[in-house]
């Protein structure tokens, strides 16, 4: 029997300790499942901080923090849980394949934020395994945002528990926006989300594992795509689905599709003319009260 582990930080986790920890042996993937880990660890914005995370992530700012602002400032705990010596598989193999959000209530930009993350789930697939991460950002005692990021890891872990995984809607739509991609700025947002992956931070390491140079950090594409949709300024409660499917690379010229109808928004980004889109997403409102724990 697995015994519960709870990472509790009186500060932002380091990086330097994931980095250390990302070539320790994991112990793999075992019949008695995953242990229950989970992280937390208070956190009150800053200006400075607020600033470049706008500045990165293209959103506006505004009264209140945006949606990616606990997406991306929670991540370093997503990394304490998924380097943390009992996580089954190498962090070396996970890759981020699908984001959850869901905004309840507004969050003052000054606000101080209560982050935990915690193990919600995996399953195994036919060639590959996922793991749901579970996020909750309290503030004043009550859930006002939360999350669940899925990750992949490639390779054979026995017999398939489900069927089949949520897929991306397939649509047809209109360009809506065409831009460059920013030519950098890795190691900065790194710094906000603690994700220090090689993958975004040196062409010469990506294309030793395939990719034609490095790539953006998946939460700041998605911010450059919230930022041009039309259907920003709606009410909340707001769910953003994403589904990560392939790299967007520093520099690279992008178009997106978009559409907004009846409380619902839907995007997806074409890299350097692909017909095949990087990154699918789905915006729409929720009904007051609705709770992501329940799609799980």
């Amino acid at each position: 029997m697995h015994q519960d582990i709870r990472l509790d930080y009186r500060a932002r986790p380091s990086a330097l300790a994931f980095m250390a920890r990302a070539v320790r042996p994991s112990p793999g993937l075992k019949r008695s499942g995953v242990p229950a880990i989970s992280a937390s660890w208070r956190h009150r914005p800053e200006a400075a901080e607020l600033a470049r995370f706008h500045a990165l992530s293209g959103l506006p700012e505004g009264g209140t923090l945006p949606l990616l602002y606990p997406h991306t400032i929670g991540f370093p705990l997503h990394m304490a849980i998924l380097t943390q010596p009992a996580f089954p598989l190498p962090i070396w193999r996970m890759l981020q394949v699908r984001n959850r959000i869901v905004q309840h209530a507004p969050l003052a930009r000054e606000a101080e934020l209560e982050i935990t993350v915690r193990i919600a789930g995996h399953r195994i697939l036919e060639k590959g395994a996922e793991f749901d991460m579970h996020a909750v950002v309290r503030a004043g005692g009550a859930v006002a945002w939360e999350s669940v990021n899925t990750f992949y890891s490639r390779g054979r872990f026995g017999a398939p528990t489900v069927d089949a995984v949520p897929e991306a809607p397939k649509v047809s739509l209109p360009e809506t926006a065409a831009w460059r991609m920013p030519a950098g700025g890795g190691w900065h947002y790194g710094g906000l989300s603690g994700d220090y992956n090689p993958l975004h931070l040196w062409s010469g390491y990506a294309r030793k594992h395939g990719f034609a140079q490095a790539f953006f950090h998946p939460q700041r594409v998605l911010g450059q795509c919230l930022a041009r949709l039309p259907a920003r300024g709606w009410p909340l409660p707001l769910q953003l689905d994403a589904w990560l499917k392939g790299p967007v690379f520093y520099g690279a010229p992008v178009t997106m599709r978009s559409a907004a109808a009846g409380g619902e928004a839907v995007f997806a980004l074409h890299v350097d003319e692909d017909e095949r889109p990087a990154i699918v997403g789905r915006l729409r409102k929720l009904e007051p009260g609705s709770r992501l724990t329940q799609q799980i």
